[in-house]
This record gives C-alpha cells, structure tokens and sequence, in this order.
C-alpha cells in the first residue's frame, strides 16, 4: 500500500523551465556582439554549477550567474545597461504568474481522497514559498518541504518526519537527478513525469539495470494509473 506520494514543484505541478529558457534566449542576444552564442551557453551553465554551493537553486542564484558570466565573457565592456536588463529579468521571472501544469488539479483531487499528499521542491526558500502559495492548490496538501537539494539523505530525513517506510513512498517529477535515482536508491518508488524543456545541470543517464525501478508517464494525467502499478 503506498501511503505517502510527493510531488515536485517545478515542471511537474507549474510551469518554470521554459521561463528560465526565455530569459536565457535573451541573455544570449545580449551577449552575441561580443561572444560566440554556444559558448554563452556553456559558460553560463559552468557557473551556474559552480555557485549553486553559494547561491542554491533558483531564480536569484540564475540571475547572479548571469551577470558573473556577463562580466566575465565581456571582459567587463557590456553596456551599463545590459547588468540592469538582467537585474530586472530575474525581477520578472520572480514576480511571473504560477501557471498551473494541464491536469494538475485533477490529478491532485483524486489522489488526495486515498492518500497523503506533501510537495518535495526545491530552491530559493522565499520564492518556492512564494509560488506554492500562489499555486491555489497548497490547501489540497499536507506538507510542504523546500530544500536545498534532493539527494537520498533529503528523502530518508522526509520519510522519517513522515513516519513512513521507503516501500511506501512515491516521488513523482521531472527530473531523474533529483526526483527519481535518489529515491529508488533508499528503496522507494518514482513516477518520472518529463517536461519539454529540462536544464541541463538535471540531464542524466540512469544505469541501465534501473529502467525497470521508476515508472515513465507521458503526462500528470497518467499518474493516478502508475500509483496502482506501484502499489500492486
């Protein structure tokens, strides 16, 4: 019997990505009169990695990754106005509309009548507590954990909080880096849920004999479907 499902914020109850993916397009034009648009790419990523240590997940941490590669790239000859464009985009990006995922508060009310329901996101604690509230669905769950980062000893802390036994948990979300190998690791059960557009810091090969561990749904809608899968 499964008595616990989590699910993931970001791309898995609301959109998030694709608004990252947006504000990335234009830091690109921004920067091509200088540099080679691949290699914005990869450099923004590389320190996007090497600060999430400082700045963690998130909105923020994107946007002071942004300037630092700016700065850098550019040798400091960006245009004074291009560090208050990127200011003022990260400011959008957190002041954007939730946009509930197609499904989501369908998926959500069927699941709630036979089961514990708790989001499991993580990030920037001020703006994920900023969007699970203006979700319109946070009254629907009986937890919320933000954390920094989801690894086997996020999920284990989690189940013990939750008193429930590792066999009996489902984590569902997009990612197979944070919301799939971890938990199949501690001996749970995932629903990976793919979103059109991922950031590649969360790409990741799972080994070959874990393919039959995690279940794979094309949409939130089939989720309801998988949990009797994993519960029998």
């Amino acid at each position: 019997m499964i008595e616990l499902v989590a699910f993931d914020g970001d791309d898995t109850l609301w959109h998030t990505e694709s608004m990252f993916a947006l504000t990335q397009q234009r830091f690109r034009e921004l920067l091509s009169p200088w540099v080679d648009p691949q290699l914005i790419d990869e450099r923004l990523l590389a320190t996007e990695t090497g600060n999430l240590q400082l700045f963690g997940y998130g909105i923020k941490g994107f946007t002071l990754s942004m300037l630092e590669t700016a700065i850098e790239l550019t040798d400091g000859r960006v245009p004074s106005s291009t560090p208050k464009e990127l200011i003022d985009a990260g400011k959008a990006m957190l002041a954007h509309p939730v946009e509930l995922i197609e499904g989501v508060e369908e998926v959500v009310e069927a699941l709630r009548v036979d089961h514990r329901l708790i989001i499991v996101t993580k990030g920037d604690l001020f703006d994920q507590e900023s969007k699970v509230a203006r979700s319109g669905i946070a009254d629907r769950f009986d937890g919320v954990e933000i954390v920094s980062e989801k690894d086997e000893a996020t999920y284990r802390r989690i189940l013990e909080e939750y008193r429930v036994r590792p066999e009996r948990f489902v984590m569902v979300g997009n990612s197979i880096r944070s919301d799939v190998l971890p938990v199949v690791g501690i001996g749970g059960h995932a629903i990976h849920v793919p979103y059109p557009v991922t950031w590649s810091h969360e790409l990741v090969e799972p080994e070959p004999e874990l393919a039959g561990r995690y279940q794979v749904v094309s949409s939130i809608a089939e989720v309801p479907a998988a949990l009797l899968q994993a519960a029998a």
